[in-house]
């Protein structure tokens, strides 16, 4: 009698019926959260969105909305999911400006006395100073870049990491600071919020935070330590910060490079979402670059899940 075909260990589950929906739900008590293409497009909330998040919040369910957008502090993002209608805490957002002043406060601390260098928004200042970590920026690096400004650029031995964001008001000052402290200052650390190479709004598509660490990482020939998705920094963080169990744990995301490969990277369980940029037809090419544990049309489609499934 010939063996059985044991079924592709790759081949995702597709979620398509209440019941698959129901038993999924009961396999985790933590769910992680990305936000466009999950909880919203655009300045739109998908539909049934806010049911689904009440029911599981109905059920115990942890929720986390997980985000590389570093421009936000936790506070911000909270303002903004009530201007849209979607509840949230803010102890349930999980941006990486907040994870990068977890990560140097709690995971590989910053050592005592030292500051950091941010390139950045506001999102990571507020997150610094609500963790406690010093900052060595200042208001003269907005100013324009003259022959003159090279000389008083000089290495700070204060500085003990250079952490870099999405920053719209990036200029050559700051890089040339950003460049004197990885490569004059013994022990600094380099530190990127995300690499993501593009950043949406309006619609489009513009460089993002990995297009600017570009810069840094070509002329001093160093790399950064990445906590946002995909690496298993943010989750190494999350983890630290709510002591989740991983094994009932899931990611959900839109990106199968960065949503669903940081659940597969950090060991947890992953279910992909078509509300966003990935399309069906991905999951089936011969060699996918990720492959998420389930799959389902919209996560709004959990709101169909009664009380007594």
């Amino acid at each position: 009698m010939a063996a059985s075909i044991a079924p592709i260990a790759s081949q995702a589950t597709k979620l398509t019926t209440t019941q698959q929906y129901a038993e999924f739900i009961d396999k985790f008590d933590t769910f992680l959260l990305d936000c466009d293409g999950v909880v919203w497009q655009g300045s739109h909330v998908i539909e049934g969105i806010s049911e689904t998040l009440d029911m599981l919040r109905s059920r115990g369910k942890r929720i986390l909305f997980v985000t590389n957008n570093s421009t936000k502090s936790r506070e911000a993002y909270t303002a903004k999911f009530e201007k849209i209608g979607i509840h949230a805490k803010e102890e349930e957002i999980f941006g990486s400006a907040f994870a990068t002043a977890v990560y140097l406060s709690s995971v590989s601390k910053l050592p005592e006395g030292k500051k950091a260098y941010v390139i950045g928004m506001d999102g990571i200042r507020q997150e610094f100073a609500l963790q406690n970590i010093p900052i060595a920026d200042s208001e003269e690096d907005l100013a324009d870049m003259t022959d003159d400004a090279f000389a008083t650029i000089k290495p700070d031995e204060d500085v003990g990491a250079v952490v870099i964001g999405f920053d719209t008001h990036i200029n050559y000052r700051k890089y040339a600071k950003a460049f004197t402290l990885l490569t004059r200052v013994p022990d600094c650390r380099f530190i990127a919020t995300n690499t993501d190479l593009t950043f949406p709004a309006a619609g489009f598509q513009f460089p993002g935070t990995g297009a600017l660490v570009s810069v840094l990482s070509t002329s001093t020939g160093r790399q950064p330590t990445v906590i946002g998705k995909p690496h298993q920094t943010m989750l190494d963080c999350i983890v630290e910060k709510y002591h989740l169990d991983r094994d009932r744990t899931c990611m959900v995301g839109d990106r199968l490079d960065t949503d669903i490969q940081f659940g597969i990277n950090g060991g947890i369980s992953t279910l992909l979402v078509l509300s966003g940029v990935t399309y069906e037809h991905q999951l089936h090419t011969e060699n996918p670059s990720s492959v998420p544990t389930y799959y389902m049309d919209s996560l709004g489609h959990l709101a169909k899940v009664r009380d007594d499934q």
